[in-house]
């Protein structure tokens, strides 16, 4: 009989002590009945489910050209077999050709059909579109810190102001462009990332949502989707379409994250005190505390630094290696679950406050416009 495991709960050591011939599936949406996938690849004796795609596909109701998501699947693919693995799939219904050959294989899900599409009547509201990312956090916590962190976020947004924000399924894949250096990290690639985004904007603002809040909870993920901003500012003129860097970063967060943090500049980093004490809120069977290393030894000058609001006037991207054994940054060993009961609601308030500007700004251009048009 077959062991399914889900791949993201694991920790890096832990992927990095897979047989490498284990099979290792992506799924379009959920639903599939796992006897037929374990019998379509011979009955292996463990095999690892990887976060599903939520939409892009035919049948999420959110549909982007099979090209651009067929090239966002191919980079996670292709992450996972320069790691090693050999039997790595995509896991679509049928109809679907995304290009990937003997990469790919087809069964009927057992699913309702999928409305990631907001419906007709969520139009006025600020579409908020959560990105994660499914890459490595140190000894202690699982692939998945990013993707829950953020999910986290938006649907507490969301619930806070139903009446101005309608919240996307999060995506669990994004960009990491150092993902060599520690085995089980994905990447999309930037440029597939970007095309990816704007086909799914474009959707979106041909349906009419004019008001689309794009968020991440992976600081990779963030100078690309600036890039999609950009692009798609010049395209749909008559939207207003933003983004930020990641979560906790304006002047109620960083107080927020001021006032409780205990350690110093280089403790907010990544799989740090904050993800950590995230994690052990959200989701405290998937955390180790007991493999804790704490890596605060980053090499630091004035206008380059690492901690959780960036700063200075450099803008790098050194290995991971120079200033990591474990793939950690920061002081992980000081996260706890109230603090990130604290953290979770200074970050849904800052959304909040987010939602309204995004609304605010909306509004003020359209009014100025038709004033000029008088």
């Amino acid at each position: 009989m077959t062991d399914f495991f889900n791949f993201a709960d694991l920790t890096w050591p832990e992927v990095a002590s897979l047989r490498r011939d284990c099979p290792l599936v992506i799924g379009l949406g959920e639903g599939y009945p796992l006897e037929k996938l374990a019998e379509a690849l011979e009955n292996p004796a463990r095999l690892g489910l990887l976060p599903s795609i939520p939409y892009g596909w035919r049948g999420s109701g959110l549909a982007v050209l099979e090209a651009l998501l067929g090239k966002y699947v191919s980079n996670l693919v292709d992450s996972l077999r320069e790691d090693g693995f050999s039997r790595v799939y995509a896991l679509t219904p049928p109809g679907i050709d995304l290009g990937l050959g003997a990469d790919r294989l087809v069964l009927l899900s057992n699913a309702r059909p999928s409305t990631c599409l907001p419906p007709d009547e969520q139009r006025g509201k600020v579409i908020l579109i959560p990105v994660g990312h499914t890459e490595q956090h140190g000894y202690h916590l699982p692939l998945s810190v990013d993707t829950l962190c953020i999910e986290a976020v938006s649907q507490g947004t969301a619930a806070a102001v139903p009446g101005q924000a309608y919240s996307l399924p999060v995506m669990p894949y994004g960009v990491s462009t150092h993902r060599a250096s520690f085995a089980g990290t994905l990447n999309a690639g930037g440029r597939a990332f970007e095309d990816f985004y704007l086909g799914v904007l474009d959707v979106l603002v041909g349906r009419g949502f004019d008001r689309i809040y794009l968020f991440s909870g992976h600081g990779g993920n963030c100078s690309f989707m600036n890039n999609v901003i950009k692009y798609a500012g010049e395209r749909h003129p008559q939207a207003f379409i933003a983004t930020t860097w990641l979560y906790l970063n304006g002047p109620k967060g960083t107080a927020a994250l001021e006032k409780y943090r205990e350690s110093k500049l280089g403790g907010l980093g990544h799989a740090c005190e904050l993800e950590t004490s995230l994690t052990l809120h959200l989701r405290p069977e998937l955390v180790h505390m007991e493999r804790v290393v704490d890596e605060i030894d980053f090499i630091t000058t004035p206008s380059y630094y690492m901690d959780w609001v960036e700063g200075g006037a450099l803008v790098a991207n050194p290995p991971w290696l120079d200033d990591t054994r474990t793939g950690a940054y920061g002081a992980g060993s000081l996260g706890t679950a109230d603090k990130g009961r604290v953290w979770l609601q200074a970050a849904i308030e800052e959304k909040v406050d987010h939602v309204a500007e995004i609304q605010a700004q909306f509004s003020r251009r359209q009014e100025r416009r038709e004033q000029r048009q008088l």
